[in-house]
């Protein structure tokens, strides 16, 4: 209502969505709900990712992380490359619950993950709309995107 009034007020048309990002995990898990109002999610999976494992960023990867990783803990830098079995699957869930309530619901991550090409095809599997990345990862991203989606079309012909 308030930007209808501002836009009036203004003699402005501006195509603008009201969305959210989704950081925590609580979240995902009441994302049917939040896609009341929302027309979008955006995933901030660094956020995402730090509350999920209960770990501070700063902390991991200059204390633990390199440990964990060396003894197999941890199979990959889940600040690198997306926790697909954990953040993934909150991700997921987000999604499903989010479009069963409003079904045109835009979905996408940012931050790092959205230039890593593991994390981009996943996010294809599990039908995000975008993903966005720094500017010096956008080549890279864009690679990756036209690799998951004609993995896809290939899956889809057999």
């Amino acid at each position: 209502e308030e930007a209808k009034q501002v836009l009036k007020e203004q003699r402005l048309r501006v195509a603008y969505q009201f969305g959210t990002m989704i950081e925590v995990p609580r979240a995902a898990l009441v994302a049917e709900r939040i896609a009341e109002a929302a027309e979008f999610f955006s995933f901030g999976t660094n956020d995402l990712t730090q509350t999920t494992f209960g770990i501070s960023r700063d902390d991991a990867e200059t204390g633990f992380l390199t440990e964990y990783l060396s003894k197999g803990i941890l199979q990959r830098n889940p600040f690198a490359t997306l926790d697909q079995s954990g953040v993934g699957t909150l991700m997921e869930m987000a999604v499903a619950r989010g479009r069963k309530r409003r079904p045109q619901l835009d979905t996408g991550i940012c931050g790092e993950h959205g230039g890593d090409p593991a994390s981009i095809a996943f996010c294809h599997r599990i039908g995000l709309d975008y993903v966005s990345c720094s500017p010096f990862r956008v080549p890279i991203a864009r690679l990756a995107a036209a690799q998951a989606a004609l993995a896809g079309t290939a899956e889809r012909d057999r």
